[in-house]
């Protein structure tokens, strides 16, 4: 390495049209391996082929030289591609308000032309710095969230859903609302119980409500409770949901299912933190912390006055959003493990694992029923197996792909490694010499491939 000093320095794009400037700029980063660009094309090559640390970014380029256009078409593109990329804007046109544009659109910092080379470069190499410190943060925390349980039992192993455990641990112990984003299937409320039960309320009640089950005419009720005589049938006081959770927690799935009259009686709760039973005249208080869920767009709804704005913020003061069973590459094969353990103690004690094209299947699968969907399947699957392993025609899938649009081939074939081997460690449980057969590769070369990309067993 010592003979080669040039590959270690890391890669600086200059992306300006004016050739005098380029030189300039050129010479002046000794410490970075610099390539020049003159247009978008240019650049978003040179992007794909070098996977630049930083960027600088004149926002005048052909063939809007004397506006900003072309430059900011430059700066989504960069977004698009490769968004961990920090992106140094410079431009002369409009400052201010192209600065804010660009900070908007994700570009790291903002220059005001004329440029000063040397204040340029301590912009460049403050970047390169906190691109790298990203860098490291994101490799040690794949090391060390990576595993199979996280948040109270959640099985996983994909980054993507320990990045929202994580996420739901730091905000357990405070009394801020939670709302959960997510598809049907994708474990809202198994997420909800972990908050409740990661908090200092865990010893209270957690108590969970589906909105989209019960009927207007009930809803009230079923949250707020109702006084003896309060309307026909009322034979006796009962306590609303919200009030059997005093002191823990109360989970609203599919929040956006509550009608428009009743949002404002729970907008008035999270504001007074009292309620009033249906037909009662006291106030009550309640200590009752609200994690919420929905599948619906809030958003659009809010748009279209289906739900009240002033409601929203006051449930949404954290928003989590889960990803989707097909984003959590080799979750799949660890929780249909899980649940082919349980429902075979169950219900078919001689079913012992799964066959090599049923974990197949369900890796190709791509599970538009989310986490639901499998359980029922494998369910299904181990109710129908005849022998001691349950294969693909038991689980009645089809194999299928996903479509995917890497940066460039070295990162095609990365995503591609990176899939592979994660899937083979979840249906090895970890076992290293069993991935290495599965994958027809040497333990050595495993253990390399591991390191490589930062995955841990």
């Amino acid at each position: 390495m010592a003979d080669f000093p040039n590959k270690l320095l890391p890669k600086l794009l200059i992306v300006e049209d004016d050739p005098g400037l380029q030189a300039q700029l050129k010479w002046a980063y000794e410490d970075f391996e610099v390539v020049v660009a003159g247009d978008r094309a240019s650049a978003l090559t040179a992007l794909r082929a070098e996977e630049p640390a930083v960027v600088t970014l004149d926002l005048g380029l052909p063939p809007d030289p004397d506006g900003t256009s072309e430059g900011f078409a430059v700066l989504d593109a960069i977004m698009a591609l490769k968004p961990d990329t920090k992106v140094v804007v410079a431009s002369g046109h409009g400052a201010r308000e192209s600065a804010l544009t660009a900070i908007a659109k994700g570009a790291y910092d903002f220059y005001q032309k004329p440029i000063d080379i040397e204040a340029l470069g301590l912009i460049v190499r403050r970047a390169l710095h906190l691109q790298r410190l990203e860098g490291e943060n994101r490799a040690l925390a794949s090391k060390s969230d990576e595993g199979n349980r996280v948040l109270g039992g959640l099985i996983t192993a994909a980054p993507e859903m320990v990045k929202v455990a994580r996420t739901i641990e730091r905000v357990a112990n405070t009394n801020v609302s939670v709302m959960l984003l997510g598809a049907s299937g994708t474990g809202k409320e198994l997420l909800a119980r972990g908050l409740h039960d990661a908090s200092d309320r865990a010893q209270g009640n957690f108590v969970a409500i589906n909105c989209a089950a019960i009927p207007e005419n009930l809803l009230e009720s079923e949250l707020f409770g109702h006084e003896k005589g309060a309307f026909t049938g009322a034979v006796k006081t009962t306590e609303g949901k919200i009030e059997l959770a005093d002191g823990g927690t109360l989970f609203l799935d599919e929040v956006g299912d509550i009608p428009l009259a009743l949002q404002v009686k729970l907008l008035r709760f999270l504001q007074e933190r009292t309620i009033e039973r249906i037909g009662g005249r006291r106030s009550i208080a309640v200590d009752t912390r609200i994690v919420c869920a929905t599948h619906q767009d809030l958003e659009t709804m809010i748009g279209e006055g289906r739900f009240r704005e002033d409601l929203f913020y006051r449930l949404a003061e954290i928003v989590v959003k889960i990803p989707s069973l097909a984003e959590r590459p080799g979750d799949s094969a660890l929780l249909a493990k899980a649940f082919l353990a349980r429902f075979a103690r169950e219900m078919n004690p001689q079913v012992k694992g799964f066959a090599p094209d049923a974990l197949a299947s369900i890796d190709a699968w791509g599970w538009p029923g989310n986490v639901r969907e499998l359980e029922n399947r494998v369910k299904r699957a181990v109710i129908m197996a005849d022998g001691k392993l349950v294969n693909a025609e038991d689980l009645d899938l089809e194999a299928g792909d996903r479509d995917e649009a890497p940066l460039n081939l070295k990162a095609a074939r990365e995503q591609a490694d990176r899939k592979v081997i994660r899937h083979a460690l979840a249906r090895s449980e970890g076992n290293i010499s069993s991935t290495a057969r599965l994958l027809g590769i040497s333990r050595p070369t495993l253990y390399d491939l591991l390191k490589q990309y930062g995955i841990a067993t």
